[in-house]
């Protein structure tokens, strides 16, 4: 979130669980000091809340109910959201590693609560339904859900817990008896870890629902068809669901942090690591050995407390305190229309208990609706003065560093002097083929996202789309950004994640980031300016339409009201991703694909939205042209947003510029005004080819559409709903995301 104060400290937390999710709340409720930034480091935005997966299953719940909105959440605290999936540490230096090409991620302080991996034997990861993680489990699910409704199929659930048991009564009520279920355990009885009467009323609610139990039970590998047991026998199955075990994060065992003999983090009653004062840990990752709990989930959400004090204390240089949880908890397990309460050794099973349950889980996730939307203000220091002209340049250590720790690719015969021999300015040999064009654009502007490295991505991928709307290749790029002051190392770590993104996305369009421009500003802004070539007579422009036309637009609107609900924390994080994803499709296939059907004209729908484009092609062109609104397609929650009032601040620009130059009017009128981020190409193709255009744009995974056809007259736009019905009957098949 951007701060008045320069960030001088970093608090990292690793993993959007229960004990975080505490943490966060308090936050909400009361700041941390000016000049420290907490960032939520998550691999997925949308949590989804283990304890009502069963309800979920059993058709109690939609997803909807179940997930929490994790950027909403670390915005209400002003925190930044980044997705991101750890791969490694590096305790000494403070530094987490990430999967997906993503610079390290410094920290001053780190707090570790990303969950217990799920212990799986050979097969179970190709073959089985693993709950964890959950995102991962509903796609297999609704899969499955799909398999059910064409023939019923015989079902086993892997582990004798709590969450087996509720996994397989829940699907028994979710099912019906067509389905033949059944639950394998280790243990003699189910819920081995509660007391004896719980595992007698989980057996009398097993048998009562039909759900056969395989005591004794252990399953050592996974088949497509079978489970494989240690004695040699095979449970024949159509699918496995795994519930079984909890083992730690692979990357635990390469951190050098202090572990349990089961790898698990060992950390004090402090919660702090017994090797490294700077990291902390909590829920199932970690181990407290003074105090050891089973990993229930009602630990984890009882650590948010403690955590979130001794990580304030940590912050300003004090000793934190240790906590001592309590030692008897009271376990709720949903057994289809009723659940089991046990509490030490007794249990009661009753219809009421899953009532009970179901309330304490929806009081749970709506405490992430409860906040508010926006932080509450943090009392700044007085503000330093920062110079201006080239004084406001980064400090070259800072700039040195981080352009050391950029990888180098391999030589190219084209770039004479760039990164790898840095100059005044980059030298570059111009194409030496008679007939090629250079062709040069530049775009630039302020982060739409908190995450410095997916702000890269974006950019870049927004700077590549005048390259492909005129049909050239990307060669050399120069970056330009600027990043709010803050302590040097903090700095470095923004200045490589934004510039590593952009050079990920420039690789793969085939140019090469030879340099650039840095300075200091009030937030943080990045762009790139790039070089590329077009054969003379192949660069597609956006005077070429002509009459008869047919407009194709490659991808959907919807990116300003999204990042515009999403600053007001409005927007669901599903849809955000959604877009975010999109916005980070290249736009390279698609231009291929116009191209070798003949297109006449072509422009990336960025700022001015699609109507403000598609005048300067037409008023290029010397046309007009008939819009079918109802056939624009749109991100998922766009329009939502635009009719709750989301509007970007370009849209009354953009409007001024349109309106008189429309005939016509349509519900959609925001939307295709909506300024993009990244946005799709919008182009003519000729009326023969368009059919076969738009077939193979989905068929490459593009979100394809006919929406207009280009017609005589002066520039305007005639909206008609339904005009292209009759151009784009044929059946086509449906778009995938890129």
């Amino acid at each position: 979130m951007r701060s008045d104060a320069p960030v001088e400290r970093e608090l990292l937390l690793l993993g959007g669980g229960h004990a975080h999710l505490g943490v966060l709340r308090r936050l909400a409720r009361r700041p941390l000091p000016a000049g420290i930034r907490v960032t939520l480091v998550a691999r997925e935005a949308e949590a989804l809340y283990s304890g009502m997966l069963p309800g979920l299953i059993a058709g109690r719940f939609t997803e909807r109910d179940c997930v929490i909105d994790l950027p909403r959440l670390a915005r209400a605290a002003g925190a930044r959201f980044l997705r991101a999936e750890a791969r490694g540490l590096d305790a000494a230096g403070g530094q987490v590693i990430c999967d997906g090409g993503r610079p390290p991620l410094r920290f001053d302080l780190l707090s570790i609560n990303s969950g217990a991996a799920p212990a799986l034997v050979p097969g179970a990861a190709e073959h089985a339904l693993i709950l964890r993680p959950f995102d991962r489990f509903l796609a297999d699910w609704r899969a499955l859900l799909g398999r059910m409704a064409r023939r019923p199929l015989r079902l086993l659930v892997v582990g004798g817990g709590a969450a087996g048991v509720e996994v397989a009564l829940a699907l028994r009520q979710r099912l019906g008896v067509a389905a033949r279920i059944g639950l394998v355990g280790r243990g003699a009885s189910p819920l081995p870890g509660l007391a004896p009467t719980a595992g007698r009323a989980a057996s009398a609610a097993l048998a009562a629902q039909q759900v056969a139990w395989y005591p004794r039970v252990e399953v050592v590998r996974v088949a497509p068809d079978a489970l494989w047991l240690a004695d040699g026998r095979a449970l024949p199955c159509d699918a496995a669901i795994w519930a079984a075990g909890a083992t730690p994060p692979a990357w635990l065992s390469g951190s050098g942090l202090a572990l349990c003999p089961k790898g698990f983090l060992a950390v004090d009653a402090s919660l702090r690591s017994l090797s490294h004062p700077r990291i902390f840990a909590a829920g199932d990752v970690a181990t407290v050995l003074p105090h050891p709990r089973p990993r229930a989930g009602v630990f984890a959400v009882r650590q948010g407390a403690p955590l979130a004090a001794n990580l304030r204390r940590s912050l300003a240089g004090k000793a934190p305190r240790p906590f001592r949880p309590q030692r008897r908890y009271l376990a709720l397990v949903s057994t289809g229309e009723a659940a089991i309460a046990a509490w030490g050794g007794a249990a009661l099973s009753a219809p009421c208990l899953l009532r009970v349950k179901d309330a304490i889980d929806r009081r749970w996730i709506g405490m992430a609706d409860r906040m508010p939307t926006m932080p509450p203000p943090r009392p700044a220091p007085p503000a330093e003065m920062r110079c201006g002209g080239c004084g406001a340049k980064l400090a070259a250590p800072v700039l040195a560093r981080a352009l050391a720790a950029l990888p180098r690719a391999a030589a190219c015969p084209d770039v004479v002097a760039g990164l790898e021999a840095p100059d005044d300015a980059a030298l570059l040999r111009l194409p030496s083929a008679a007939g090629h064009l250079l062709v040069q654009t530049v775009d630039m502007f302020r982060a739409p996202v908190e995450d410095p490295f997916l702000f890269g991505r974006i950019a870049a991928t927004h700077a590549l789309g005048d390259i492909a709307a005129m049909g050239a290749i990307p060669r050399v790029a120069l970056a330009i950004a600027a990043l709010p002051a803050a302590a040097p190392a903090v700095q470095e770590a923004d200045l490589l994640a934004m510039l590593r993104g952009g050079q990920l996305v420039l690789e793969e369009a085939g140019a090469r980031l030879v340099g650039g421009h840095t300075a200091e500003a009030a937030e943080a802004m990045l762009g790139f300016a790039i070089t590329g070539e077009v054969a003379e007579d192949a660069p597609l422009r956006r005077g070429g339409l002509r009459p008869g036309d047919v407009l194709l637009l490659t991808k959907k609107l919807g990116t300003g009201t999204l990042l515009a609900a999403a600053m007001a924390g409005a927007a669901r994080a599903g849809w955000v991703e959604a877009a975010l994803a999109q916005m980070q499709q290249s736009p390279f296939p698609a231009a291929g694909i116009l191209a070798a059907h003949d297109a006449t004209a072509c422009a990336d729908v960025t700022g001015f939205g699609l109507l403000g484009h598609l005048l300067e092609m037409l008023r290029a062109s010397g046309c007009a042209a008939r819009l079918d609104p109802s056939a624009v397609p749109a991100l998922e929650g766009a329009e939502a947003m635009l009719a709750a009032g989301h509007l970007s601040t370009l849209d009354p620009g953009n409007r001024a510029a349109a309106l008189a130059f429309l005939e016509g009017t349509s519900e959609r009128l925001a939307l295709l005004l909506d300024p993009q981020t990244a946005g799709g190409l919008l182009a003519g193709v000729p009326a023969g080819r368009a059919e076969a255009c738009l077939g193979a744009l989905r068929a490459a995974g593009c979100t394809a559409s006919i929406i207009g056809q280009v017609e005589d007259g002066a520039p305007r736009i005639r909206l008609e709903p339904g005009c292209m019905n009759g151009v784009s009957s044929i059946c086509l098949p449906q778009p995938a995301p890129c």
